[in-house]
């Protein structure tokens, strides 16, 4: 039971990865669009093709959360003791970028506007970075029982270029799902727009991802021999064909398919990282077995868990296809009696 609630949380953290690491991604091009007026129309699309599912998407974080604290309290409490200042950075942003989101529409003021817009874009790059520290963390053996926190826990080689990794992939995978949501809107302008963009993180995350490859041999030892061996290299292979897949797609104007594959890319190497662990959750200090909490507790998360995938998970399928095929639309001001006030426009 151990293993496969193991197995449930790295297939969360690939969900959570591909559908909010989308709307990250969004928020990263909102912050590189320009000036209010240059700016405009690219962020006119991002608020609408996000709306729809953008609080959906944290159901997987919830969900992450949920299993590691129930199924696995030890490596809970050893990674949120060694790692809270990140955590904690990576929630105020969550917050922030939710509400920065939230409250931009509505405000008729253009002052209000860029202060709301600067918040939920900057908040869109730190939150994945401090997530992807946390991570490159874990897979450099830093966390284990015991650790006290400290800067050198997420503050290091590995830890930075997973950071800087997670905010490419997430522009990656934004900058693909633009495309798609630009033809769909009739924004035709924007489609050669986001597609440069998309190509441009891809290039990204292949320097990135060559960076990496010396400093995980020295400081990740144990993970880098899972990702170049066995079923961790098959994935990584597979993940990088459907990265090339993807910029293939995305020159040949194959906008509705370059979606799948471009989130293929991502959830292969996330499920490469899962591979490349074991047995550990925390490389060389804890296994999956010494992490596990009481038998009867992973008993009942086994049937909650079997019972959430079958009533929230047709829901959020439906909620993405719809959302996907253009049936979703969001509340107008009107909609929401969201009035201007006297001078809003000043």
């Amino acid at each position: 039971m151990a293993d496969f609630i193991a197995w449930v949380l790295v297939l969360a953290i690939a969900a959570y990865a591909c559908a909010g690491g989308t709307d990250y991604g969004a928020g990263f091009w909102d912050l590189l669009a320009g000036g209010a007026e240059r700016g405009k129309r690219p962020r006119w699309l991002i608020d609408h093709a996000m709306a729809p599912v953008w609080e959906a998407n944290n159901v997987w974080l919830i969900f992450v959360l949920v299993i590691m604290w129930t199924g696995f309290p030890t490596m809970f409490q050893a990674v949120f003791s060694a790692m809270w200042l990140p955590l904690a950075l990576a929630a105020v942003g969550l917050v922030l970028r939710g509400a920065g989101f939230a409250l931009r529409k509505p405000t008729r003021r253009l002052a209000q506007q860029r202060i709301y817009g600067a918040v939920f874009a900057i908040s869109s790059l730190l939150t994945p970075f401090f997530l992807g520290a946390v991570l490159g963390g874990i897979a450099s053996g830093r966390v284990k029982p015991g650790t006290i926190a400290s800067a050198d826990a997420w503050a290091n080689g590995t830890s930075v270029l997973v950071g800087l990794l997670a905010i490419a992939a997430t522009a990656f995978l934004g900058a693909v799902f633009l495309c798609s949501d630009a033809l769909r809107f009739g924004a035709d302008d924007l489609v050669n727009y986001f597609r440069a963009r998309a190509m441009t993180a891809f290039a990204a995350v292949v320097v990135l991802a060559l960076i990496a490859l010396p400093v995980t041999h020295d400081d990740a030892r144990y993970v880098w021999d899972g990702l170049t061996g066995g079923l961790g290299l098959l994935l990584i292979i597979l993940a990088a064909a459907c990265g090339l897949a993807t910029v293939l797609l995305l020159w040949r104007r194959s906008y509705g398919g370059s979606r799948y594959t471009s989130v293929a890319s991502v959830a292969l190497v996330v499920g490469a990282w899962g591979c490349a662990q074991r047995p550990y959750l925390l490389p060389t200090s804890l296994t999956v077995t010494e992490a596990a909490g009481a038998a009867h507790t992973l008993r009942w998360l086994v049937i909650v868990t079997g019972i959430a995938i079958v009533l929230v998970g047709p829901a959020l399928v439906l909620l993405y296809r719809l959302d996907t095929m253009g049936e979703l639309e969001e509340l107008t001001d009107a909609d929401t009696r969201a009035a201007g006030a006297p001078g809003d426009n000043l």
